[in-house]
């Protein structure tokens, strides 16, 4: 979020004072213009109060802070990897462009296979438990894949090899510890 150094100059000395209280709402960057302006206002600070004010902004920043476990980039790469790979068999199925439908699923489902890779690469943790369902609920297309290689056998194998990437994206997830520490 960026704050305007416009929008707290008109702001009292006291109304500025706020900002860089302890424990106040604000955002760091919201702290440190109150202090910077403050300072330019002729206001003195000990250095004690100095440091008492740059400790809270640093903490808010850790607070802020969200550590990415190199597995959350692992399987979201391995999923971003699985709906290049449903471009590919899109292309490889004409059938799908016979009606909307086809059309429809195909979108909704590459979209949804970003969107999940996107959740992941944030490292949003409960993101694994809805993969995991999907595949659960993927296990009843198997018969599906099995007549892709049957029709078409490269549409097959492109299915097996997503499926693949995806199970492996899955068991990264839930390999990450608990304390997502790295």
């Amino acid at each position: 979020m960026s704050v305007k150094k416009s929008v707290l100059e008109p702001k009292t000395d006291k109304e500025l004072e706020e900002y860089i209280k302890e424990g106040n709402r604000f955002v760091p960057e919201a702290n440190i213009l109150a202090f910077e302006i403050l300072k330019s206002r002729g206001r003195e600070f000990t250095e004690l109060e100095t440091q008492r004010i740059m400790s809270l902004v640093s903490e808010k920043n850790k607070e802020n802070e969200k550590i990415i476990h190199p597995n959350h980039k692992r399987a979201a790469n391995l999923i971003y990897l699985s709906a290049g790979l449903g471009v590919i068999n899109v292309i490889l199925s004409p059938a799908i462009f016979n009606n909307s439908f086809g059309i429809i699923v195909a979108i909704l489902t590459l979209g949804m296979l970003i969107g999940l890779g996107y959740l992941v690469s944030r490292g949003d943790d409960w993101i694994k438990y809805v993969l995991l369902v999907f595949m659960i609920l993927g296990l009843i297309g198997i018969p599906g894949i099995i007549m892709n290689i049957l029709l078409n056998p490269i549409v097959g194998i492109i299915n097996i090899v997503q499926t693949a990437l995806q199970i492996y994206a899955i068991v990264l997830l839930f390999r990450i510890p608990k304390t997502n520490s790295l």
